[in-house]
């Protein structure tokens, strides 16, 4: 298995190593317009497959170089900045993806390679990517909000004294300000999280729930203040996404591809089967009638968000 990493920035490089940790790649590009960068990457993550696994790592500066890519995992671009939200880099970025697909595009198989979108405003660069690649939707995928939902099963995990392995719990639409949690269908184990907090005595009032809803829209931005940047995460849902796609396991991961929801055609967050093929379905899960409202405003957030770039 080949995987090309187009931009390693912090991001970029942190996905490279979380790739590098599933012991199923066998080789991975570094891409970068800092060629010094690239190569720099490079040969610090190839000292640290020495202790792992036989990964054969190179940087390159001529897109020749992802030939034979399977996957191609787009991290370029500008990052959020302290005050800065995912859409203001809209502009930004979408003239960075316009300027990689194509030239991705010259030097892979179409018939065969998966791209899977980092580059925020994530939605509606998963939108512009699979436009610009001409590719099946299911074969373009963001990795959505799968870092939403971890974020989202670690503070309730805290909250209710449980594994978060054992929390499922969603976060659905934009990869963004307008995402929705999904209480309705929160489960721990076999049991609905009401029937949970009945029998464990936790109590989980609303203002507990708009706190955590808060904790987990904001915690990008907290990280951002204090850190710079986030990395670490995304890397690990990158990684598990390529495990899903590698193993054909048909996890469900909330990613974001390209579907019809709402009479609009848009990339959003949804629970979604995912496989050697790509996303294979997109499944609906049970919302309450305040959830889907708020489900089809952030959809309408994404579609008009595109429609400010494809003009």
């Amino acid at each position: 298995m080949k995987i090309a990493i187009i931009g390693v920035g912090s991001v970029g490089s942190a996905v490279a190593t979380a790739v590098k940790n599933t012991g199923f790649v066998h080789e991975i590009v570094l891409f970068d317009r800092d060629g010094v960068r690239a190569r720099a990457a490079a040969e610090d993550l190839g000292h640290a497959a020495s202790f792992t696994f036989d990964v054969k790592i190179t940087a390159v500066s001529n897109y020749r170089g992802i030939r034979g890519s399977d996957i191609v995992i787009i991290s370029a671009g500008a990052n959020q900045k302290i005050g800065e939200t995912r859409t203001d880099l809209l502009n930004k970025n979408t003239e960075v993806i316009k300027d990689i697909i194509p030239k991705v595009m010259a030097n892979v198989d179409a018939k065969n390679v998966k791209i899977i979108v980092v580059t925020n405003p994530l939605d509606v660069m998963v939108m512009l990517t699979q436009k610009l690649s001409k590719l099946p939707a299911g074969r373009v995928i963001g990795t959505g909000t799968m870092l939403d939902s971890a974020r989202l099963r670690t503070i309730l995990s805290r909250q209710l004294d449980v594994a978060s392995q054992s929390i499922n719990a969603y976060v659905l639409g934009e990869h963004g300000d307008s995402s929705v949690i999904n209480w309705q269908s929160i489960s721990i184990g076999a049991i609905s999280l009401d029937d949970y907090c009945k029998q464990t005595k936790i109590s989980l009032p609303k203002t507990t729930r708009a706190t955590i809803e808060h904790r987990t829209r904001n915690a990008a931005y907290e990280i951002i203040k204090g850190r710079g940047a986030t990395w670490d995460g995304i890397g690990a849902a990158v990684a598990e996404l390529l495990r899903s796609l590698i193993n054909d396991s048909h996890k469900i991961l909330t990613v974001s591809s390209v579907n019809r929801f709402y009479n609009m055609m848009i990339a959003m967050s949804m629970p979604c089967i995912v496989g050697k093929s790509g996303v294979i379905q997109c499944l609906k899960p049970n919302m309450s009638a305040g959830e889907n409202a708020l489900l089809r405003k952030s959809a309408k957030i994404i579609y008009k968000n595109y429609q400010q770039i494809a003009k």
